[in-house]
């Protein structure tokens, strides 16, 4: 598939989630549209040419669309294409079929541009301006192959322009995707900041009486101890037990630490324009990689899994706070795919070039990642999540990548991927050497 292609089978995709939930009552309406114009058209206001298998055609590809939530779970990759074929055929290939076929006629002329209103409400500009184009064409092809000798009156042509205005204004204005954007950043930026002033307080105070607590654990632990040895009527407690009770609070820190690390992944990821302005600074990219392992929430088995190498270390402009994030949101996708395919390790390089850049490479070798999902893991809000395909972002939002590439783009770096299914990812961030500090 190639770049062009992805980017407009992402943006059908995107369309087809935004209406998946209306495709019911959009495909009743098509399936019983089509038949019953027919009737008035051909009856209560009689048109010069009507088409009733083609109505019928018309009908049966919504049907699918109308049934579109029972689909087998491995065809529903397949919804946004099908979509994208049924709305190419039933909007603009159909009513400027039959717009040409009826002469311009007025009642007809309406309807196509009722139709570009339908397809405003249901496309992304590109999709719009691509779906006016091609079934414009294929509407001219079919009509200058049947030839019914039906002529179209130039008293009628007057309603072109106005179709076509109705179409540039309307693909011009089209801001249902960005829309669709901003809401989810609202949204995303309401709920992180709830979570985190719902839980920052209650946190805070588990954390603040663990460590008072473990000031004094360890003398009531001893003096059970003695009181055990000097034969005293205390409760029996098995060694298993005590040595939990010595570590319980550390145990305790550990999850606070990490619920705290995963707040503020939350609230930093929850920025899709792009990270807030900051004053750069030289910083050092083995210092990041170390706050960023120190501060990461590994468990024992996770940490046993790092392969680190820093082969030289440099200097970047940025901020070391947000590249520490980057780096979180890089170990967590890394994970996510080796826990997801039960195998592989995760290799961490720095190194310096001779060509005046520095590199930071993260390499998993999990899941990996598959070629039609590579190209849109950087996009804000794309995330596979739940479904049959290989997750592009780590179950949920599809912000951490999107923040990851917006944060090295504010340091006037790039990050890249590459990847193979089933075998292996690679993250690639590419920084200008800056003078040290």
């Amino acid at each position: 598939m190639t770049s062009g292609s992805s980017k407009v089978f992402g943006r059908v995709a995107d369309n087809v989630r935004y209406l998946g939930p209306r495709f019911f009552i959009f495909g009743l309406v098509a399936v019983v549209g089509f038949p019953l114009y027919y009737v008035v058209w051909h009856y209560l206001y009689p048109q010069p040419y009507e088409n009733l298998p083609l109505r019928l055609v018309g009908s049966l590809l919504f049907i699918p669309v109308m049934l579109a939530r029972w689909w087998p779970r491995p065809l529903k990759r397949y919804l946004p294409i099908y979509w994208w074929v049924a709305t190419l055929l039933a909007l603009p290939f159909f009513f400027v079929y039959m717009l040409l076929m009826n002469g311009g006629e007025p009642a007809w002329a309406m309807s196509a541009l009722a139709a570009v209103f339908v397809m405003i409400l249901a496309h992304d500009w590109l999709t719009l301006a691509i779906h006016a184009c091609l079934g414009t064409l294929l509407a001219v092809a079919l009509f200058m192959l049947t030839g019914h000798g039906i002529a179209f009156d130039p008293l009628n042509a007057q309603y072109i322009p106005i179709l076509l205005f109705a179409l540039v204004l309307g693909g011009a204005a089209n801001y249902s995707d960005e829309m669709i954007k901003q809401e989810r950043s609202r949204a995303m930026l309401s709920i992180a900041s709830s979570i985190a002033h719902e839980l920052r307080t209650p946190l805070l105070g588990i954390k603040t009486g663990a460590a008072g607590a473990a000031q004094h654990l360890p003398t009531l632990v001893d003096g059970y101890v003695q009181a055990v040895r000097h034969g005293l009527p205390v409760p029996p407690l098995r060694a298993a037990h005590l040595d939990s009770l010595r570590n319980v609070l550390g145990r305790i820190e550990a999850e606070v630490d990490y619920s705290s690390t995963m707040i503020d992944m939350l609230l930093m990821n929850a920025r899709p324009q792009g990270v807030s302005p900051v004053r750069l600074y030289p910083c050092s990219m083995e210092r990041c990689l170390e706050v960023a392992l120190a501060r990461y929430p590994f468990t024992p088995e996770e940490r046993a899994l790092l392969r680190v190498n820093v082969e030289r270390d440099f200097t970047f402009r940025g901020t070391e706070l947000l590249m520490v994030h980057v780096l979180f949101n890089l170990l967590k996708n890394a994970l996510h795919h080796i826990a997801k395919a039960g195998k592989g390790e995760i290799e961490l390089r720095v190194m310096r070039g001779d060509d005046g850049t520095g590199c930071f490479v993260i390499r998993d070798g999990g899941s990996g990642m598959a070629p039609e999902v590579l190209p849109h893991i950087f996009d804000a809000y794309y995330s596979r999540a739940g479904s049959d395909d290989q997750d592009a972002d780590v179950r949920g939002t599809g912000m951490g990548l999107a923040f990851c590439r917006n944060v090295i783009r504010s340091f006037n770096g790039r990050i890249e991927c590459e990847s193979r299914l089933g075998e292996y990812a690679c993250f690639t961030i590419t920084l200008p050497v800056a003078a040290p500090k």
